[in-house]
């Protein structure tokens, strides 16, 4: 699909700003994306994102048609926590990979919803259809799931802008001396381990925003609920283990499990709770994911401390 945006312009606006308000239909990452790939032309040649327009310039966009999903359907188990015609909402399980990449071309969450749901959105890309936000392999607990574009969109946007409650619970190697705080850092790519993220300083990276709090401490491990201001890639696994100096039981990246003061059979990081309101009719809807039974026991020791 093509469009010619405007040849009457803001003048002074930048690239981007002026997309995002002459198309309100689209969510700002789409707008990025497409900006990024070259879809969107100022004078007919792609720009940056933020290009200052001046008098006289045309912007144009072409929008390409979303890829036929090419991922087989496998039939593999999934805890449903609600579904309507828009929107699935599920309880991921801890060791399942949310979409296929390379070393796991299937058995993903992804091959699961295509079996389960014939409706999936496509706007999230060819590799990855209905999902709006993800969960690291081993960490289990709530995920929505988009099932056509409009809300795709709207959830998309919804995490953006941070109208999404997610709340987590962690098990961590150590006990911090705090109660409780709010960790903001900037977080991107590790400088070396290119398989890790990583507190960056001078303003690299991107903002990344995590309230704690500490619930339970047995064996000289805490209990750690965590909100998520930010959703960025291994934000709690990074908070935890450079900002608290307490790794995440368990996390085979962050820390060396073999070493830690308790042995664990996974990954101690649980997406609890899940609150947003719904992408088409606006409700208020809160989810919960059962508790795992390894974090049985510390839920347990929060129960005798109260």
């Amino acid at each position: 699909m093509d469009w010619l945006i405007s040849e009457t312009l803001d003048i002074g606006d930048r690239f981007d700003k002026h997309l995002a308000r002459r198309l309100p239909e689209m969510s700002r990452s789409r707008l990025q994306d497409l900006i990024k790939d070259g879809h969107a032309t100022l004078n007919g040649k792609p720009v940056k994102a933020g290009a200052t327009l001046k008098c006289g310039d045309a912007v144009s966009l072409t929008v390409p048609e979303v890829a036929e999903v090419e991922i087989k359907a496998q039939n593999i188990p999934l805890t449903i926590l609600y579904e309507d015609s828009d929107i699935v909402v599920l309880d991921k399980a801890s060791g399942l990979v949310v979409h296929p990449a390379e070393g796991n071309p299937d058995g993903t969450l992804v091959n699961a919803l295509l079996h389960h749901i014939g409706d999936l959105s496509g706007i999230g890309g060819e590799m990855r259809p209905g999902i709006v936000h993800r969960l690291d392999k081993d960490t289990s607990g709530c995920m929505v799931v988009a099932k056509n574009d409009v809300a795709h969109r709207r959830l998309t946007e919804a995490f953006s802008e941070r109208r999404i409650s997610k709340i987590y619970l962690a098990v961590v190697n150590g006990v911090p001396k705090e109660e409780s705080g709010r960790i903001q850092t900037s977080i991107g790519r590790h400088p070396v381990d290119r398989k890790r993220m990583s507190n960056l300083l001078d303003g690299a990276g991107k903002d990344a925003v995590t309230e704690w709090t500490k619930l339970a401490v047995d064996q000289g491990c805490a209990l750690i609920q965590c909100r998520l201001l930010t959703g960025r890639t291994h934000q709690i696994r990074v908070h935890m283990r450079e900002s608290l100096q307490c790794a995440i039981l368990g996390d085979p990246i962050y820390a060396n499990p073999a070493k830690q003061r308790v042995r664990v059979p996974r990954l101690m990081l649980h997406a609890w709770k899940l609150s947003f309101n719904h992408p088409i009719h606006d409700q208020p809807m809160a989810f919960l994911a059962k508790l795992p039974e390894e974090f049985e026991g510390w839920m347990r020791c929060v129960a005798n401390d109260e």
